[in-house]
């Protein structure tokens, strides 16, 4: 008795991108992103919940951390209309994803740049940092990850993350450190929004 021969992979399909559009703060984005990148099916549920609870003011000057193929940093940019938003990840695939969908949704006051966390950012200070952190890390990471943040944010700026909701009270305790200050923004069912200032 033969085997069933199992149905080969459409690796055409697979090879090319993944397109999908959304809204988010307001403003309508077509997306082209790819396998191994980030959520590539679509908005992931922890950053829908930091771009519902994130106050973006006309005029940030912006930091994306880990911009994945742009979601967070290209709804800043439209939101900031007299300011920038740099868009930073250590992937160059997502880089390469990140530009282009600047391009292609007409976004000319943001750039996405290769960079491990902030050591190939130029010098420069932000009104406001945000990212979605990675669930799978270490302590010591993120430590050295929020105290390049704080050097970088003027006085008065703001980091938001989102981060998974067991890792609140971490979160918590590391802005406090750091920042001397925290506030919870949102508590969802699986993710935590959070901010810390630069007072």
């Amino acid at each position: 008795m033969s085997r069933k021969s199992k149905t080969p992979l459409d690796l055409d399909r697979l090879r090319r991108d993944i397109v999908f559009e959304d809204d988010l703060m307001g403003h309508h984005f077509v997306f082209h992103t790819t396998w191994g990148l980030f959520s590539p099916k679509g908005i992931d549920e922890g950053t829908r919940l930091l771009l519902r609870h994130m106050e973006v003011r006309p005029d940030e000057r912006a930091i994306d951390l880990g911009c994945g193929y742009g979601p967070i940093g290209m709804a800043i940019a439209r939101n900031a209309p007299e300011g920038h938003c740099l868009m930073v990840d250590k992937d160059f695939v997502a880089i390469d994803y990140a530009n282009a969908n600047l391009k292609r949704n007409h976004i000319t006051n943001a750039e996405a740049i290769l960079s491990d966390g902030l050591k190939q950012v130029p010098p420069q200070t932000f009104t406001l940092a945000a990212t979605n952190l990675p669930a799978k890390t270490s302590k010591e990471h993120y430590y050295l990850f929020f105290h390049d943040i704080r050097e970088r944010l003027e006085p008065g700026g703001r980091f938001y993350v989102v981060v998974i909701s067991g890792l609140r009270r971490f979160i918590e305790r590391a802005f406090v450190e750091v920042f001397g200050n925290h506030t919870k923004v949102k508590q969802g069912a699986s993710y935590t929004v959070a901010l810390a200032e630069k007072r």
